[in-house]
C-alpha cells in the first residue's frame, strides 16, 4: 500500500464524504441494557486561544493537560497540540507539542502516567507500514521517539489508525483498519497489545474483546483507568450516506475478564467519535462535527 496521505487517517477523512453534511442528532434504536451506566446531558467545552478543530482529544492521568490533533484531512498539516485545565469545561491552549510533529501527519495522542506519549504517525507508513510511535513528554516537548514494534501487521492495506495505552502503560489498544487505493476502511476492529519484558506483543486473549469487534467498524477505543470501561466508537458497516459514528461503552467485573456487550451512550448525539475518559472515571469527552466544525463536548456520569 503506497497510498497513505489520503488513508491512514482517523475514519472522518472517509466518512465526511457521507455523513458531514447529513448529521442529525437522531439516536438509533437499541435493546435495553441492564445495570447500564447513565450520563448527563453533553456539556461543550472551550480551549481558551484555540479556535480551530479540535480531534482525537485525550485528558491526562492526573487532568491537568487536554491533549488532541487539529483537522484530519489531506489539504492541513494534521498536528498534536495540548492545553492545561482551568476546570472540566475549559481548558487554556499552550500550542503544538513540540519535538514531534513533521510535515506528515501526527494525531490520536495518548499518555501513560509515567508520561510515555503514543500517537500515530504517516511518517514511515510507505516503507514500514509503522503508524505507532511512542516518545517521552515532558513540559510540552517530546523526545526519544521511535516506532511502537510488534504492532503493524506488516501487511499492505492494513492501517493502525488509533492507539489507547493505559494508565500503568502495559496495555495498548490499537486498530487494524483495510484500506485500499479506493478508499476504506473496509474492515476495522479494535486489537490489545500487552507489554512483557519492556515490548510490547499483540495479545492472544482474543476473548476479551469478542463482544466488542462485529462486522461493523469499531475503533478510537479508551480504557478506564481500572481498566473495567472500555469506551469506543462504532459505525455501520458498510459505509453509506445514513453511516454516522456513536460512542459505545463496554464494562467487565475484573481486569480478566471479557467485556461484557457494549451499549450505545445516548446522551451522546450526532457525529462523534474519540472518547477519553478522566482519571475519575465520571467524566467522559469526545470531538462532535457541529456547524461544519470538530469541536469538544463532555458527559458526566449520573450517580
Amino acid at each position: 500500500m503506497k497510498y497513505p496521505k489520503n488513508n491512514c487517517k482517523t475514519l472522518f477523512l472517509i466518512l465526511s464524504f457521507f455523513a458531514l453534511n447529513s448529521c442529525s442528532d437522531t439516536v438509533t434504536d437499541q435493546l435495553p441494557v441492564t445495570n447500564s451506566i447513565t450520563f448527563g446531558l453533553p456539556q461543550k467545552v472551550t480551549v481558551i486561544g484555540y479556535s480551530d478543530h479540535l480531534m482525537e482529544p485525550f485528558i491526562s492521568r492526573d487532568g491537568s493537560t487536554l491533549f488532541f490533533n487539529n483537522l484530519n484531512t489531506t489539504d492541513v498539516n494534521t498536528n498534536l497540540h495540548y492545553a492545561t485545565k482551568i476546570s472540566n469545561t475549559s481548558f487554556e491552549y499552550k500550542g503544538e507539542v513540540s519535538g514531534v510533529n513533521t510535515e506528515y501527519l501526527e494525531g490520536v495522542p495518548t499518555v501513560s502516567s509515567s508520561q510515555k506519549l503514543y500517537f500515530v504517525s504517516e511518517r514511515n507508513y510507505t516503507t514500514t507500514f509503522e503508524m505507532v510511535y511512542e516518545g517521552d513528554f515532558i513540559n510540552g516537548l517530546v523526545s526519544n521517539i521511535k516506532a511502537v514494534p510488534n504492532i503493524s501487521k506488516n501487511q499492505a492495506g492494513w492501517v493502525n489508525f488509533d492507539v489507547e495505552v493505559s494508565s500503568d502503560g502495559n496495555y495498548l489498544y490499537s486498530v487494524d483498519g483495510r484500506y485500499d487505493e479506493n478508499g476504506g476502511p473496509y474492515e476495522s476492529d479494535i486489537f490489545l497489545a500487552v507489554k512483557t519484558n519492556g515490548v510490547f506483543q499483540r495479545s492472544n486473549n482474543l476473548s476479551i474483546l469478542k463482544n466488542i469487534n462485529t462486522r461493523d467498524l469499531e475503533y478510537a477505543a479508551c480504557i478506564s483507568s481500572n481498566m473495567l470501561e472500555l469506551y469506543f466508537t462504532r459505525v455501520e458497516a458498510p459505509l453509506s450516506n445514513t453511516s454516522l459514528p456513536q460512542i459505545y461503552i463496554a464494562t467487565r467485573s475484573s481486569t480478566n475478564s471479557p467485556f461484557e456487550k457494549p451499549y450505545k451512550i445516548n446522551s451522546i448525539t450526532g457525529f462523534v467519535e474519540g472518547p477519553t475518559v478522566s482519571q475519575d472515571g465520571k467524566s467522559i469527552y469526545y470531538h462532535k462535527y457541529e456547524n461544519e466544525k470538530f469541536v469538544l463536548y463532555m458527559v458526566e456520569k449520573e450517580e
